[in-house]
This record gives C-alpha cells, structure tokens and sequence, in this order.
C-alpha cells in the first residue's frame, strides 16, 4: 500500500466551541455537547455527541497521520492490545469476550501517573466506518464514567502526491474528580491523549513504509 512521507509534529487540540463554562463544550438541545470546530462526517458525527453533565468535562484532540486509514485502523481496532501504541499502558489482559463489542480488558499502567489499574468495556468497533468507543468501568483510578470515541477520516493528499493520509479524531467525556477543577482535568487527560495519537501516527507510518500494515492486523 503507498503511503505518503510522514508529517511529524504534536496533534492539535481542537476547541469545542466558545461556551463559557469551562467544560469544554457547546451545549445545544437535549443538554449534548458536540464538537462542532472539526467538520466530521454525519456517519461518524454522532458518535462524538456526549450527554454531559455539569460536574464532567469533555475534549476533543485530532492528530494527522501519513499513511491511509486502512493502515491506522489496523492498529487502533487492536482492543487486546492497546500498550502497542499507548505507552501508558504496561500490560493487558482480556477477561471477557474475543475482541468484539462487549470484550472487557483489564489494563496494568505505568508507574509515574495517578492510577495503577484500568478496566475497560469495547461499545463499539466499526470497521466500515472506522469507529471505536470504550468505557471505563473500574480499576485504580480517579477517572470515572470516562467515555472515549476515536474516528478515522481520509485526508486530502499533499498536492502533487495523489495520495491519501488519515485524521484520527478523539473526544472524551469524563467525571471532574474531586478537588480538581475541569481545566486541570482536561490538560492531563488531552496530555495523554496527544501522547498516545502521536505514538499511533508514529507506528502506523512505519508499517506503512515497510510496507507490514498487514502483519499487526492479523
């Protein structure tokens, strides 16, 4: 599969909009919250649509990848092993299900952040549509009813090149935990977020320039 040379640098932040609530969010009918700075498709768009509540925070982080989403998803869809790109992530264990909706993973973290274990239900893996969405359910954490969506859209290609790349996009829902305030929340958590799409572009342009996209999606 060809690929085009890869774009390094940090992902981008994107804004949920101009509310001044400090949760991160644009609020409209039915107390949802949407990013509506990023144009998504209307296939993908709903799934980074959150019902939340006044003592939760939400953000959105969008990373550039130079390789096709075929190759990136290859990797992402991986819900057994998320620590080959999320270097947070020490080990990972499956205790319920074979990969599809409803597989529940149990996630041993690093030392040097605030929380040691992570359990986490799949909600959804669309590999038409290029969808993911867990849940946290448990663990040793401070991060509860979080809630992740990660979509891939084809990029237009740089001009000349006549190939394609990929935006990932990620949002995020969680609980403010107590004595923290939702500023604080946000930055730690699009810090790890920015980390872990960083290290997914990383990874998949390198499949996709050795041409082995394939081998880590069997």
């Amino acid at each position: 599969m060809t690929c085009i040379s890869p774009t390094p640098g940090p992902s981008i932040q994107i804004p949920w909009g101009a509310g001044g609530d400090g949760g991160g969010g644009v609020a409209v009918a039915g107390a949802i919250e949407r990013c509506t700075a990023h144009a998504l498709p209307d296939l993908v768009a709903k799934h980074h649509e959150h019902a939340a509540r006044p003592e939760q925070c939400c953000s959105a982080v969008v990373q550039e990848v130079a390789a096709p989403a075929a190759v990136v998803w290859s990797v992402l869809r991986r819900f057994d092993e998320p620590q080959a790109y999320k270097h947070f992530v020490k080990s990972c264990r499956v205790v319920v299900g074979n990969g599809g909706v409803g597989t529940l993973r149990e996630l041993r973290l690093v030392s040097g952040i605030p929380a040691a274990t992570s359990t986490e239900r799949l909600e959804i893996l669309d590999d038409e549509h290029h969808v993911l969405s867990f849940r946290v359910i448990g663990g040793e954490h401070r991060l509860t009813n979080y809630r992740s969506v990660t979509t891939l859209h084809p990029s237009e290609p740089p001009t000349g090149t006549g190939q394609q790349g990929t935006v990932v996009v990620e949002t995020y829902v969680v609980d403010v935990p107590p004595g923290n305030t939702k500023e604080d929340t946000r930055v730690f958590l699009d810090t790890i977020v920015k980390c872990n799409l960083h290290s997914l572009a990383r990874i998949a342009e390198t499949h996709c320039r050795h041409g082995d996209a394939t081998a880590i999606a069997t």
